[in-house]
């Protein structure tokens, strides 16, 4: 995938404690093409984020984690780009009435989920402005 019709592929950034969670991840979305950064702790990707938010189209976080949950992670990423493009990834949350999420997320998966369906989730939420 290229943004905007350039050569340069897009830029994913995923953070997840699970390295299990980041290889597929990882290896299925850059099979579709996109070029894939990975956390494996949410300061990690915080710092990675705030390094390269400029190429950085679309942010996956898990929401359990150990050092901090997925909205917090939200609110940090917020602070650098306000404009910032969340897809969740969760076992177990709920996200409906949270209003920290508003401007930034562009989907939620359950997981585990399908490979498939994540494919079309991110392409959809790269989509969106």
């Amino acid at each position: 995938m290229s943004r905007n019709g350039d050569s340069e592929p897009v830029s994913i950034l995923a953070i997840d404690d699970e390295p299990a969670i980041l290889d597929i991840l990882k290896t299925a979305l850059e099979r579709e093409g996109y070029t894939v950064h990975t956390a494996s702790t949410p300061m990690a990707g915080i710092k990675f984020y705030e390094q390269h938010w400029r190429t950085i189209e679309l942010v996956l976080t898990d929401f359990m984690m150990p050092e901090m949950t997925g909205d917090m992670v939200v609110e940090h990423l917020q602070r650098i780009n306000p404009d910032v493009r969340v897809l969740l990834l969760s076992g177990s949350y709920v996200l409906e009435g949270n209003k920290k999420f508003d401007n930034s997320l562009r989907g939620h998966m359950q997981k585990p989920f399908n490979l498939d369906v994540l494919a079309l989730q991110v392409k959809a939420a790269i989509d969106s402005h």
